[in-house]
């Protein structure tokens, strides 16, 4: 399995102005970053991290699937997306936030039921409430 997380770099570094939507893209990004660590244990071949910028094309490292909407007559593409593709090659995409934190925290919970090791990651209060 392949997996690719899309985030916008703006949203990211906090620069929108909207510290919500920071927090949950941070905690995103964490949650990846953890899994990328610990892989192997649950059968994911590779995991990619990518900072989107405006004018980028969704900014596809590894997975080509793009998820777009319809915005006053113009195709928006989404900048946060988690794009999986199995090994029999079927690809998933989740543009929802809410839906890639529960798959990340998932996978989270995967990985800690196969390692001693402390690979939790401690979600702001915005993203535990998401999930909750």
């Amino acid at each position: 399995m392949r997996m690719e997380l899309r985030v916008c770099k703006h949203c990211y570094n906090g620069e929108h102005g909207n510290p919500q939507k920071t927090a949950v893209t941070e905690d995103m990004v964490a949650c990846a970053e953890q899994i990328r660590e610990y892989k192997d244990l649950i059968g994911i071949d590779s995991l990619y991290i990518s900072m989107v910028e405006e004018g980028d094309r969704g900014g596809a490292e590894a997975l080509t699937v793009y998820v777009a909407d319809i915005e006053n007559d113009q195709i928006q593409m989404n900048d946060t997306q988690l794009v999986m593709e199995d090994d029999d090659g079927n690809v998933l995409v989740y543009p929802d936030p809410d839906d890639i934190l529960e798959v990340l925290t998932r996978n989270i919970d995967q990985i800690d039921a196969q390692t001693r090791q402390d690979v939790g990651v401690e979600l702001s209060p915005d993203s535990e409430q998401i999930l909750s």
